[in-house]
């Protein structure tokens, strides 16, 4: 039996703006979200099987994932195998690019791979709804990074409406030293939330109007200007040094700067592809991050083979 294989790359994701409700009586945070995609990509390949879900990593920081159950890769070929009735063996093979712990979603980027090449591989032939369905119970980024590109997230992230944006944006991507723990920053949130409450009135949730009005207009200043993470207080008390990362970049002329997601990651926004050079080049040398990367958005998930 002649083996067959697809393979897909899937980006990482930023969250241009980040708004998140007090902890819910159902012990979890509504939230509402910019999601945008960014040329980072993790590569997933299924492969036929002999018995069970196999899974093998290479590239940054691989050592350091679970090849089990645990891993949401597998989760993800097991749950979609269940919805469809069929057996669930194959061989995924993830390459690793986008950095892990960073808040970047790159756990979910392999999820959202591992259910498109798993689907294509098994010809189960799902629906779009159903693929997005079943992404929304492995988390609320893998529905968004089946697709890519820019999109409005609500209720936990999960349910999404595309944004329209005009042109490409270019980042610069600042990896701290150490990651953080996404259920330890929602923690250190609460807690930063519970102390300010009685000062501070619970506020609307929505994204800030000047944000969806620059990307629809490409207009990059804006952007830089309305970038927003209700998480990034948290991740700074946790990770102090974020704070000179994010003031050294702005210093250095970045248009906007902010933590991505649940961090420690830093994001810079500039104008042109030279001036992440310029910038990357800057930041690496001022010593106030482990290592720099250079991307633009937004990007799409897409199979390259198979």
């Amino acid at each position: 039996m002649s083996t067959r294989s697809v393979t897909v790359e899937v980006p990482a994701k930023i969250n241009l703006a980040l708004k998140i409700a007090p902890l819910g009586p159902d012990n979890f945070h509504q939230l509402v979200t910019v999601f945008h995609a960014v040329s980072l990509f993790d590569t997933v390949t299924a492969s036929t099987g002999t018995t069970g879900v196999n899974l093998s990593i290479d590239g940054e920081g691989a050592h350091f994932l679970p090849v089990n159950s645990s891993n949401l890769a597998v989760k993800a070929a097991k749950l979609l195998a269940r919805h469809h009735g069929m057996d669930s063996s194959v061989e995924l093979h993830i390459t690793k690019r986008i950095p892990i712990s960073g808040g970047m979603a790159g756990g979910s980027a392999d999820a959202a791979g591992a259910l498109i090449a798993c689907d294509r591989l098994w010809g189960a032939n799902s629906s779009r709804e159903e693929l997005e369905s079943l992404a929304a119970e492995l988390g609320s980024d893998v529905a968004f990074l089946l697709h890519g590109g820019t999109a409005l997230g609500s209720g936990r992230g999960e349910l999404l409406t595309s944004v329209i944006t005009t042109g490409e944006y270019h980042w610069v991507i600042a990896l701290a030293e150490g990651g953080l723990s996404t259920p330890k920053v929602y923690a250190e949130f609460d807690a930063l939330s519970d102390s300010l409450s009685e000062s501070f009135p619970e506020r609307p949730l929505e994204i800030p109007t000047e944000l969806l009005i620059a990307l629809r207009a490409g207009d990059h200043q804006e952007l830089g200007a309305s970038l927003a993470n209700d998480l990034e207080p948290a991740a700074l008390s946790l990770m102090p040094n974020l704070a000179k990362t994010l003031h050294v970049g702005v210093d250095l002329g970045a248009l906007g700067a902010l933590v991505s997601g649940s961090g420690p990651t830093c994001v810079f926004l500039v104008r042109s592809q030279e001036q992440a050079v310029s910038l990357a080049a800057s930041l690496s040398g001022a010593g106030v991050c482990r290592s720099v990367r250079i991307a633009s958005g937004p990007a799409l998930t897409r199979i390259t083979s198979g």
